[in-house]
């Protein structure tokens, strides 16, 4: 029904940067928050930052001051700039949706991109 398409990983030094997108398409009444999570080896996913349609913006602790997290409404599309990066940020990133479907209008449904690597190492 939904569909995200993630690109922008690699693999950078520490200090270096790299830019992440993720369009959805599908079936999509409303997006309601999209979201970046990552998920390193041995480790739980974590959140990273979300967006809700209002605006709203959360970021995880260490990567405040780091990351920004943006999104384009006509494009339904999300985008995370990855500033200053660091070895412990090495993991897989995925995106997430929120999104109200036409076939599920009165409902709300998670959708996962299926993620895309970013390695920071010298």
């Amino acid at each position: 029904q939904v569909q995200l398409v993630e690109s922008g990983g690699g693999l950078v030094q520490p200090g270096g940067s790299l830019r992440l997108s993720c369009a959805a398409s599908g079936s999509i009444l409303s997006i309601n928050a999209l979201g970046w999570y990552r998920q390193a080896p041995g480790k739980q996913r974590e959140l990273v930052a979300s967006i809700t349609s209002g605006g709203s913006i959360t970021y995880t602790n260490s990567v405040k001051g780091r990351f920004t997290i943006s999104r384009d409404n006509a494009k339904n599309t999300v985008y995370l700039q990855m500033n200053s990066l660091k070895p412990e940020d090495t993991a897989v990133y995925y995106c997430n949706a929120d999104v109200t479907t036409f076939s599920r209008r009165y409902s709300r449904d998670d959708f996962w991109g299926q993620g895309t690597q970013v390695t920071v190492s010298s």
